[in-house]
């Protein structure tokens, strides 16, 4: 098929890849599945659309549909061509504000599309625990609903219309038409007039209608994925005289999986924005019998949530940076927290709903305790509970909690006995499962531990899903809530809904497409659950020796498999936070942290080299990486990407080589040592227009990238004379501070002596930063084991290491201990190490500097936050620092990473992602920000990229911190 392929690919507007790296990238979604696909497309067009479609056709090949990728039960992978429309097809078309709709492209993120709407009062209600990544698309296809269901109902509750391209490329549109009309739509003689004929063919008899009615989940369950929706789609007038609404065929099309037309257009209902008065009692319960228990009686306060989550996650967060934060509401050690959340229009209506909903928490006492959350604690408690689908991959080995019944939806009536008798089941097979619920739709995200390596948990895998599944039919309830069918699910349709509708649905699916080329081995003719998995069933596991430690993970291997898919890394800047920023600059998979992850995986686990880290689509994959460490705490899972990459380079160079470019950043710190011996002269050279720009040609750095300005090297005063300090401290002054940037280094000096602090440098190595961050690590690890010997028997608790520079100092706290020899020191030294911010704030907590040793003149400071400090301290030691003097008002721009990222920000070919990435949110807030505010960065590329960017210079905040001094 090459050589169609290759035609395929030039009759393209989009593009279309069929080399290994793409393959393999999209291989997997978040579930458990892996099929290497024969193709990607990223198709620009309706033309493309249409181009692929008749490709599929004529090439006994298929299209599977992909948004964002986040599907838990492997409806995105496929071994036909996998069709991302997120990277063309996202563009929000129109709103109608008074019709309260909005028309859109699959493409656009749920809560961009919130944001959007905002102005206009309005907002998509279906919330996914993905929504700052998942796409409408993919919403639409699964017939999503997320945590406010119960207010605002499902995904298939929003569509109005859906402009489509059928399996024979003919372009159409589902909307909602009248009895004549459907009846006019089944007499073309078109594919569009057979499906039409197929529906009332299949669904009109009564008969036929009592079998579904019989079948299919209870009605009352909002949340019922399973199979295509032809017990919704009967309640119309064309087919019962008690219903006055019209027929739509948008119902069926939602949660059809993308198996039935390819979706270009999304035209949704809206709702006006909730009532803005609300708080969240987090009912902390003892057992898991006992919160189920309550849901039904709670449920009677018309909650906007209602969520559950057990100790399995909840004991999981405690280890996750990013949630430690988020938890702080828990008291003691429940078995299960119930999240409720009740709205209203105003305060005295509020307190009145906090009071009735209390007296029935008291008149059931089921719950030992009730905080009660306002504002930005219920922020936390939900991000809190988003984060839990990420955090089950932080199970550390091969046992994880497996997507597979952790979709099951009942009655609310049923909801304590099911969940009885599914504790039950669970005790025979030796399961503790994890529960994760909205519970006030009657669902319950179940997991058991397996781990899919293994022949025998594989057996289980497929027992444990078919016993949940005649238990969930007892109940009538729907075995997909709300995740979908996919592959996991697929296969017990027939159980779920009685054998004569599967075969409805499967006359239904030939109707639309005859050839079988959309999405097929979902819903319909299934693919084996058991089959295809992520991870080779009975592997040997490979033997990978690597210079860094990543033993806490079980070895590398299993530090890139703790990425699950859930794709929190593709979440847009608006969102916050830093992950990830290549991504947020090309919109590209391949700049994910997830495609990162599972790209090394599948290498170092199909490679045949003897150098399994030796390819080229490895070093493609890791190219853009800025190594900003975001991952390793916004990450759920934790995936440390930085460190992935720093082995990879290693491994890969053994084999290669190291570029002259590659040997030159990395030992940036003697040539800028040579230059800082005469400042003045070599300042003067640098600038000049003509030997800059020879300077740059020859290392590849772009032209319009500014060189660094050397300053003489930082050399310390005597600090004996200081009479009784408070404490001593040993400064490292790391080398980009101390060639580039040595006043800084003076105004920490400076600044501690004036505040009765004694600083002691002597003489060490540099931090490593520039060799980890090219892959040298043998030479990392050299200066690691030297700067280790110095400071093992100085450092402890009365006597801290400081510095400057985020990425130099806090490499003792993260790679020190992944290189050193000596553990045991390199873990001392990291827990008596800090940030220069640190120190001081610590100090201010214990009294030991305040604010009367300050100016009191007015200030106004916008400060930026380098990537370490947020990913391996706190930015708020910054914040708090410069808000110490009494009149200074400091707030913190929400930047993400600079995009600088020490080298990376040079480089002739990274040059534009990096301005790409400062454009994001960093460089529009300096522009804006007046001349009188001072903007603070602690980064040394975090200010060289500012002032490329914006032309303005930034000030360390102990600079800052200095002046201010009285």
């Amino acid at each position: 098929m090459k050589k169609e392929l290759k035609s395929l690919k030039n009759n393209l507007d989009g593009s279309l890849h069929t080399d290994n790296l793409m393959r393999k990238i999209y291989a997997t979604d978040a579930s458990v599945y892996k099929m290497l696909p024969v193709a990607v497309a990223l198709p620009k067009s309706h033309k493309d659309l249409r181009e692929l479609i008749a490709f599929a056709n004529s090439n006994n090949t298929s299209l599977i549909p992909r948004t964002a990728g986040t599907s838990l039960a492997g409806q995105c992978v496929g071994d036909g061509i996998v069709v991302d429309v997120s990277k063309y097809f996202n563009k929000i078309i129109s709103v109608n504000k008074s019709a309260k709709t909005v028309t859109l492209q699959p493409g656009v993120v749920r809560d961009e599309l919130n944001n959007y709407l905002k102005p206009f009062g309005l907002f998509f209600g279906p919330n996914t625990s993905t929504s700052n990544r998942c796409m409408i698309g993919g919403m639409v296809g699964n017939n999503s609903s997320g945590t406010t269901s119960i207010q605002y109902g499902v995904t298939r509750d929003k569509v109005i219309s859906l402009k489509t391209i059928l399996s024979d490329g003919s372009e159409i549109e589902f909307k909602s038409i009248s009895k004549k009309e459907f009846e006019n739509k089944r007499k073309q003689s078109n594919l569009e007039g057979k499906i039409y004929s197929t529906i009332y063919q299949e669904l009109h008899s009564e008969t036929i209608k009592n079998q579904i009615n019989k079948n299919f989940p209870k009605p009352e369950i909002h949340r019922r994925n399973t199979g295509y929706a032809i017990d919704e789609i009967i309640k119309n007038n064309v087919f019962s005289d008690n219903y006055s609404e019209d027929f739509n065929m948008c119902r069926l099309l939602a949660g059809s999986e993308g198996t039935l037309a390819f979706t270009t257009e999304i035209t949704l209902q809206l709702d006006d924005l909730p009532p803005s008065k609300n708080v969240m009692v987090a009912l902390h319960f003892a057992s898991i019998e006992k919160c189920m228990f309550s849901v039904k009686g709670l449920m009677q306060h018309n909650l906007h949530t209602c969520e559950m989550m057990d100790d399995t996650i909840l004991n999981l967060t405690k280890h996750n940076k990013t949630q430690q934060e988020n938890r702080k509401f828990i008291e003691g050690e429940p078995v299960a927290i119930l999240m409720c959340e009740l709205k209203a229009e105003t305060d005295d209506d509020l307190e009145n709903l906090i009071a009735q909903f209390l007296n029935t928490v008291k008149t059931q006492n089921l719950s030992y305790a009730q905080p009660i959350l306002k504002g930005e604690d219920i922020t936390k408690a939900m991000e809190l509970r988003k984060a839990g689908l990420g955090l089950l991959g932080n199970m550390i080995g091969d046992k994880k909690a497996v997507a597979c019944i952790e979709d099951t939806a009942v009655a609310l009536d049923d909801l304590s006995p099911f969940i009885s008798e599914f504790t039950a089941l669970m005790k025979t097979y030796n399961q503790n499962a994890v529960y994760y619920a909205h519970a006030g739709a009657g669902e319950i995200h179940l997991r058991p531990i397996l781990n899919l390596k293994d022949k025998e948990d594989v057996k289980l895998f497929r027992k444990i899903t078919t016993d949940v599944a005649h238990l969930v039919k007892k109940y009538k309830g729907s075995m997909s809530g709300e995740h979908g069918d996919g592959i996991v699910r697929a296969e017990f349709i027939p159980l779920m809904i009685g054998e004569e509708n599967y075969q409805i649905l499967k006359r239904i699916k030939s109707a639309f497409d005859p050839n079988n080329i959309f999405n097929p081995g979902k819903i319909v003719d299934a693919l084996p659950m058991d089959k295809n998995l992520r991870y080779e069933v009975g592997r040997e596991e490979p033997k990978i020796e690597t210079i860094l430690d990543f033993s806490e993970s079980l070895g590398i291997l299993r530090e890139a498999e703790k990425c699950n898919g859930s794709g929190d890394c593709r979440k847009l800047p608006e969102f916050g936070g830093t992950m990830c920023p290549s991504y947020r600059a090309t919109r590209n998979e391949k700049d994910t942290t997830r495609a990162r992850a599972n790209a090394l995986r599948e290498f170092l686990t199909t490679s045949k080299k003897e150098n399994r880290f030796n390819h080229q689509e490895l070093k493609d994959v890791f190219d853009l990486c800025l190594s900003c460490k975001a991952c390793k705490t916004e990450c759920p899972s934790s995936v440390d990407v930085s460190s992935l990459k720093a082995e990879f380079q290693y491994q890969y160079q053994k084999a290669n080589g190291v570029s002259f470019k590659e040997k030159f950043f990395a030992n940036a710190s003697k040539y800028n040592k040579i230059g800082a011996k005469f400042p003045k002269l070599n300042n003067a050279l640098f600038q000049n227009k003509i030997l800059g720009s020879l300077i740059k040609n020859s290392l590849g750095i772009h032209p319009k990238r500014s060189l660094p300005r050397f300053t003489k090297a930082y050399k310390n005063e005597d600090g004996s004379n200081i009479s009784n300090p408070i404490k001593t401290v040993y400064l490292f002054v790391d080398e980009f501070i101390n060639y580039l940037e040595s006043d800084i280094a003076k105004d920490v000096e400076i600044l501690l002596k004036r505040l009765n602090y004694k600083l002691i440098y002597i003489n060490h190595f540099e931090s490593g930063r520039a060799q980890i961050s090219k892959g040298i690590l043998d030479k990392a690890k050299s200066l690691a084991n030297k700067n280790i010997t110095i400071f093992k028997n100085l450092i402890d608790e009365n006597s801290p290491l400081i510095g400057i520079e985020p990425s130099a100092i806090l490499t003792f706290r993260d790679e020190y201990i992944k290189l050193a020899d000596d553990k045991d020191a390199a873990k001392s030294i990291a827990k008596h190490t800090f940030l220069i911010e640190e120190f001081i704030q610590k100090e201010i907590e214990l009294g030991n500097i305040t604010s009367e040793q300050f100016t009191k003149e007015f200030r106004t400071i916008k400060f930026h936050g380098h990537c370490y400090q947020k990913a391996l301290a706190n930015q708020k030691s910054s914040f708090d620092v410069l808000n110490l003097p009494h009149n200074y008002k400091v707030t913190i721009i929400p930047s993400g990473c600079c995009g600088m990222a020490g080298s990376f920000g040079y480089e002739k070919d990274k040059f534009n992602v990096s301005m790409q990435i400062g454009e994001q949110t960093l460089f529009p807030a300096v522009r804006k920000a007046s001349k009188d505010i001072i903007i603070a960065a602690n980064g040394t590329s975090c200010r060289h990229q500012i002032k490329d960017g914006t032309d303005v210079i930034a000030k360390h905040p102990v600079t800052i911190l200095r002046q201010a001094l009285l």
